[in-house]
C-alpha cells in the first residue's frame, strides 16, 4: 500500500479537526497538528514557544498582507545568529520542512490539520488536499456545545479566527485559503455532517489508488 497524506484546512467550528481524527483513526494512520511546531522546534533548536505565537493565533494580530506571490520560499533562509533567525517567516520554513520530511522522506502516511499544508505539498500525487467549512450558523451550534460557549462568544471567536487564518495562508502563499482551486475536496459538513464527511474523503483516496 503507497503511503499518502490528507491535508485538512478548516474553518473554526466546521468539524475539520474532528473529521481529521477520525480520519485517522479509522486508517490507522498519524495524526499530525501542534505536533508540526514541536518538530519544527526540534529541528531548529528554536524554543517551541515560538512557534506557538507564530501560529494560527488571533492574539497575534492580522498579518500584512504585502507580497501577492506569498514569503514562503521553500527553503529555511537564515542560521542561527542570523537577524531573521526568530522571524514568523523563518519559522514557517522549518515547519514546512518537517512536513516535506513527513510526507516525502520518512513516507509516513497521515493526516495533517493547518499550516498551509496544502500549499507546502502541492504538486505531490500521494497528497489529498482537503478544505472543510461550514455556514456560520453551523459553526455557532458547534461551537457553543462543545466549547460552552454562548452565541456572541462563538460568532466573535469564528470571525477572528478565520480572518487570521484567510490573512495567515495569504501571507505565506499568495493565495486564498478559501479558494477551492487550492483543494481536491471541499465539503460542507452542514450538507453532509461530519460522519459522511470521512466516507467521502476515504471514497476519494480509493479513487485515486491510494488506499484499497
Amino acid at each position: 500500500m503507497k503511503h499518502y497524506v490528507i491535508t485538512i484546512a478548516r474553518g473554526l467550528g466546521s468539524g475539520g479537526s474532528h473529521i481529521g481524527h477520525a480520519l485517522a483513526e479509522r486508517l490507522g494512520i498519524e495524526y499530525y497538528d501542534e505536533e508540526i511546531l514541536q518538530m519544527a522546534a526540534d529541528l531548529s533548536g528554536i524554543n517551541e514557544s515560538y512557534f506557538w505565537e507564530a501560529n494560527e493565533k488571533i492574539n497575534k494580530g492580522a498579518l500584512a498582507i504585502n507580497n501577492s506571490t506569498g514569503v514562503y520560499n521553500k527553503e529555511t533562509t537564515y542560521r542561527e545568529g542570523d537577524k531573521g533567525f526568530l522571524s514568523n517567516e523563518n519559522l514557517f520554513n522549518f515547519e514546512a520542512t518537517v512536513m516535506k520530511n513527513i510526507a516525502i522522506e520518512d513516507k509516513v502516511s497521515c493526516v495533517i490539520i493547518g499550516k498551509a499544508a496544502n500549499y507546502v505539498l502541492r504538486g505531490l500525487k500521494n497528497v489529498v488536499k482537503v478544505n472543510i467549512q461550514a455556514p456560520i450558523d453551523r459553526c455557532v451550534n458547534n461551537l457553543t456545545k462543545r466549547d460552552s460557549l454562548t452565541v456572541e462568544q462563538a460568532v466573535e471567536k469564528i470571525n477572528k479566527t478565520d480572518k487570521y487564518r484567510s490573512d495567515y495562508y495569504k501571507y505565506y502563499t499568495g493565495g486564498s485559503w478559501i479558494s477551492p482551486k487550492e483543494y481536491d475536496l471541499t465539503i460542507n459538513t452542514a450538507s453532509v455532517g461530519e460522519d459522511y464527511a470521512v466516507e467521502m474523503i476515504i471514497a476519494f483516496l480509493k479513487k485515486r489508488g491510494l488506499i484499497e
